[in-house]
């Protein structure tokens, strides 16, 4: 059974995630504000480097079972699984900076009020225990309504 899936973020985790699951034949929409990691997807090409990424993304590109593009809103309509692979990079201070979950939760969260039909959302990130009810939850529940 194939899955419609949505990937925030085209970093390391989310590109590799995105080029596997969409050769295991899944559909995949690659989501990133960075536009040209959503370029480089579209062109068949990999925003990372990583052993055979070239050719997963070529191949899963040219069987219409991979994309990637700027817009929550389409992505999210167009899936029924998002997954968050935003990056969370340690600080200085040791901590993870979790400043870009937030707003893309926002996002999915407002694409999610005009959603009719059940969406999962996944943190797929890292992350400590407890964000998921701090951020994520209130986040996507104030957005979506």
């Amino acid at each position: 059974m194939s899955a419609r899936v949505s990937v925030f973020g085209l970093g390391y985790v989310g590109s590799v995630t995105a080029a596997c699951l969409a050769s295991q034949g899944h559909t995949v929409v690659g989501v990133d504000l960075n536009q040209k990691k959503v370029k480089q997807v579209q062109a068949g090409q990999t925003p990372v480097v990583e052993p055979r990424m070239a050719d997963l993304i070529r191949e899963s590109r040219a069987a219409g079972r991979l994309s990637a593009t700027t817009d929550t809103a389409s992505a999210v309509s167009a899936t029924d699984i998002s997954l968050l692979c935003v990056g969370t990079p340690s600080l200085r201070s040791g901590k993870l900076d979790l400043g870009h979950l937030e707003p893309v939760c926002r996002s999915i969260g407002e694409a999610l009020r005009e959603k009719q039909t059940f969406h999962l959302v996944v943190l797929r990130s890292t992350v400590l225990p407890g964000t998921a009810e701090s951020i994520v939850i209130p986040t996507l529940q104030a957005a979506s309504g």
